[in-house]
């Protein structure tokens, strides 16, 4: 079992003006695919804030590390930046596959500036604030993240298909 951290990006949410429901509902969804969440928390939209919590979590050896908010087109938008600014490589694919997936349901999911990185041993995944959005964006790549976090980790060395032995 992956540890795993959540992190909601709400200033709202950070002052106690909104209930946070997207942290909670990502947690659950996290606990029933396997994973162990070992910490939430909530932040200000404050780059260097959240800078701050993605590098202490890494450090502290957080296998997943995923935000909610802060993806979209606002000034105080800034989740996806803070992600690309801590991460050593990003992982593409996820922000693709998140907005391909969201975009069945809506047009609005292009609108979406949600990203993915590796930091250190740490995966981050950037999602939207909308609890039902966030949930759906990270069950586009729940299966791929597996297995990335286990050739990350060294736990296996592939992503070919293995042919079976004759």
């Amino acid at each position: 079992m992956f540890q795993s951290a959540v992190l909601t990006i709400s200033d709202k949410g950070s002052q106690g003006l909104r209930v946070d429901e997207a942290g909670p509902k990502v947690a659950a969804f996290l606990k029933e695919n396997g994973y162990e969440v070992i910490y939430t928390g909530i932040l200000p939209d404050e780059q260097e804030m959240i800078e701050a919590e993605m590098r202490r979590l890494a450090e502290e050896k957080v296998t997943l590390i995923v935000t909610t908010g802060g993806t979209g087109f606002s000034k105080r938008d800034v989740t996806p930046e803070a992600c690309q600014n801590v991460c050593t490589r990003m992982i593409p694919g996820f922000g693709e596959a998140m907005r391909l997936a969201s975009s069945k349901i809506t047009d609005k999911a292009w609108l979406s500036r949600a990203n993915a990185g590796i930091l250190d041993e740490s995966i981050i995944i950037t999602l939207p604030g909308s609890p039902k959005a966030a949930v759906e964006n990270l069950e586009a790549v729940i299966k791929p993240l597996r297995h990335g976090i286990e050739i990350l980790l060294g736990l296996d060395s592939e992503c070919a298909v293995k042919e079976p032995e004759k």
